[in-house]
């Protein structure tokens, strides 16, 4: 049987290399990327590496980056600009294999097995994609080889920035073995508190457990906790796999009790939804509404449509039905808009009714002037003046963010080293796109 060769390819602290890349006076200083200034809301999306020796980190408040690090430069996030040279790479990746698993704008897996008699073994090919991210766009990436997705991963994150880290087959559990147990997916704060339980403070800890006695403990999930500390990880790395979920969440400059802005932004919210479903080609089931008030107590409601859509009225009408059944007067923080139970229209029936032609008609000649000048070329008239920010733009055709199954995802905490506003829930002060393929919260290493 042929041993595989994957490799996972993760640009370093993305957004804040781009930024120091094109402004030359920033090169060396501490750069936080976010959704604004350090007295501002919401969360920093990258911080570069000058940055994170003052303990700044992705997800983090701004207002505690800019204490930690009040000589910092804090810039906003350029979507546009990074989407951009996300592609730039991804088309470099897909160079050497059709295989390629986005799982960010900044990162994605690469299955090179059948491409090492053409271009060399995962080390040579590694190297090669190095070159080619570092000549044609002017960017490190850290480079992880193994013989497993979940080997690879940990490999990439070793030696950032500018890492090539490479474990032999059959050498997977002695790797993992010395490295502390957080660094192992699937483990977050609480599980790792349960494997304190039984001594565990590396993967070879964990290793060395009966999967019997974790499964007692964890269920199926501590069974597979030891085989992942083992190094096994089957998981292939899976190419066009669809989104299970499409949504937009925006957090506001100051928590607001105002009904009618709360309507308005949940109206450019369910625009943007609809926007990417019309452009991915699908039609959505099922539309949940996400609250969260000025005390960080968060709820999700949830409506299952008359018939699928991809118009922006049904999947406002419905969220705008959830959300007037909660709305009692309380100051809101975030309101967040997601389209699921996704479907192709082919996948409707012979006679699925296609909704009111005229808005359709309408819905589409929208979406030929925005990409043609913009997404702001042309708005609703209730919108004009709302001042909705737009949403992080991505192609929402392409896996913008694979999770669990496919990417690793496992309940870890904690902040990835790249472009973190692609995770889901993101809190960015900002109108931020979320697209999920699975439940799990990321892996961030």
């Amino acid at each position: 049987m042929t041993t595989r060769t994957i490799l996972h390819a993760d640009l370093d602290a993305f957004f804040a290399a781009v930024e120091q890349r094109d402004r030359p006076e920033l090169r060396g200083r501490p750069v936080i990327v976010g959704g604004g200034g350090p007295g501002d809301r919401g969360v920093v999306s990258t911080a570069s590496y000058e940055a994170r020796r003052f303990g700044v980190h992705s997800a983090m408040p701004l207002r505690t980056a800019g204490r930690l690090c009040p000589q910092g430069v804090f810039l906003p996030v350029d979507g546009r600009k990074y989407q951009a040279e996300g592609r730039r790479v991804m088309a470099i990746l897909r160079r050497f294999t059709p295989q390629v698993q986005p799982v960010s704008i900044d990162e994605a897996f690469l299955d090179v097995t059948a491409s090492r008699a053409l271009f060399g073994d995962g080390e040579a090919i590694g190297r090669a994609i190095k070159a080619a991210v570092r000549d044609e766009v002017g960017l490190t990436v850290s480079v992880g080889v193994a013989a497993t997705k979940l080997v690879a991963k940990v490999a990439s994150d070793l030696r950032k920035p500018d890492g090539l880290v490479v474990v032999p087959p059959g050498e997977e559990a002695a790797f993992l073995a010395p490295l502390p147990i957080a660094r192992l997916w699937g483990v977050g704060e609480k599980t790792a508190a349960a494997l304190a339980d039984y001594g565990v403070v590396t993967i070879g800890d964990l290793a060395a457990l009966p999967p019997e006695v974790l499964a007692r403990r964890l269920g199926k999930h501590g069974a597979a906790l030891v085989d992942r500390a083992r190094g096994i990880d089957p998981d292939p790395v899976a190419t066009g796999e669809p989104a299970k979920s499409i949504g937009h969440e925006h957090t506001f400059d100051r928590d607001t009790a105002d009904r009618e802005a709360i309507e308005r932004t949940l109206l450019g919210l369910a625009d943007g939804v609809a926007g990417r479903l019309r452009s991915a080609g699908l039609r959505a089931g099922t539309v949940t509404l996400k609250l969260r008030d000025a005390g960080f107590a968060t709820i999700t409601r949830q409506a299952t449509l008359a018939a699928p859509t991809d118009l922006t009225e049904p999947i406002f009408e419905t969220s705008l039905a959830l959300l007037r059944r909660e709305l009692r007067g309380q100051r809101i923080r975030l309101v967040g808009v997601t389209a699921s139970n996704l479907r192709d229209p082919e996948q409707l029936g012979l006679f699925d009714a296609a909704g009111d032609p005229r808005r359709r008609a309408a819905a589409e000649a929208l979406d030929t002037i925005r990409r043609k000048y913009g997404s702001r070329a042309v708005t609703r008239a209730r919108l004009v003046r709302a001042q909705v920010p737009e949403p992080f733009e991505r192609d929402p055709s392409r896996a913008a963010r694979l999770e669990g199954r496919g990417a690793g995802g496992d309940g870890r905490e904690g902040q990835r080293d790249g472009g973190g506003a692609a995770a889901a829930g993101w809190d960015g002060g900002d109108s931020e796109p979320v697209t999920d393929v699975d439940e799990d919260p990321d892996n961030e290493a």
